[in-house]
């Protein structure tokens, strides 16, 4: 066997594991979010509530009691105490919440990725029998780790201050509400916002822009894409504080906007489109 037929059975298997990596850690991370995150009740339950606050009752404040949501007023007049296990708990739901959201959209890249690298070992030009795309994801998932605890900390504020439900963990002012809503609007027509997309829309000049080779290169690589992937995205992640944190269908909604936002042809008009309709939504907010 030559060395070209050789190096392309290995690209062929590394993007069947890559693809399937990716797609097992996805499929994880939903049924981590459905099963409730650790919160004491499925998301099918806190989706419903989220969406038809009208029909919370005693009895879901007894299910949720004791499954370590315990000091948890389901009035929503007092917010919870966090301990550190709470912490600990919020933390884990958003960072598994964005890489349920995001890995999805960061696939090309991480496929195009290890594409790279094999063609970088078929010139000579590094020694590395294998391309490090767990590492590159690595690095992609740390920046949205970093992310995760920002949110987190922003959700104790925003709970404390009884701006955001600790039952149902989605905004009870409609302050809070108009104006994320038209922030978010706002962020999806900057400059900023489509700066970073370019990035994300366009691996293959992402890549050879700023290609290091080696694992400690693919981590650099991978946190690179994912600051941008975090610029891109972060107004559209603090929508979850007004749909709700654990509604699903705003966490599939938006995972479906941003794919479509960085995968599809018309991406940067369908962002657009969604940007002007959430500028109307917030603004009807104030006026309703």
């Amino acid at each position: 066997m030559d060395g070209a037929s050789l190096l392309e059975r290995l690209l062929r298997r590394d993007r069947v594991v890559t693809i399937a990596g990716v797609v097992v850690l996805c499929l994880l991370a939903w049924l981590y979010i459905v099963a409730g995150a650790g919160l004491g009740m499925n998301a099918w339950e806190m989706s419903r509530l989220a969406l038809f606050p009208h029909q919370q009752t005693a009895d879901v404040a007894s299910d949720m009691s004791g499954m370590g949501m315990s000091g948890m007023d389901m009035s929503a007049t007092e917010p919870r105490v966090w301990g550190a296990a709470v912490w600990a708990l919020m933390i884990a739901m958003w960072w598994v919440m964005m890489v349920a959201m995001m890995s999805p959209s960061a696939a090309p890249t991480i496929l195009l990725y290890a594409r790279v690298h094999h063609h970088a070992l078929a010139q000579g030009q590094i020694q590395d029998k294998l391309a490090p795309s767990g590492v590159f994801m690595a690095g992609y998932l740390l920046v949205w780790l970093g992310f995760s605890v920002a949110a987190a900390a922003l959700h104790w504020l925003l709970e404390r201050e009884a701006f955001v439900s600790a039952t149902m963990m989605s905004s009870q002012s409609r302050w809070l509400s108009g104006i994320v809503l038209i922030a978010a609007g706002l962020y999806q027509l900057s400059p900023l916002k489509n700066a970073c997309l370019s990035h994300c829309r366009a691996p293959s000049a992402f890549l050879s822009r700023h290609w290091r080779p080696h694992a400690l290169g693919a981590l650099r690589l991978g946190a690179l894409h994912g600051a941008f992937c975090v610029g891109c995205c972060w107004m559209l992640m603090a929508l979850l504080f007004v749909g709700g944190i654990m509604n699903l269908v705003w966490v599939a909604g938006l995972a479906i906007l941003v794919l479509v936002e960085k995968v599809f042809p018309a991406g940067q008009w369908v962002g657009r489109t969604a940007g002007i309709a959430l500028i109307a939504w917030g603004s009807a907010t104030f006026l309703v």
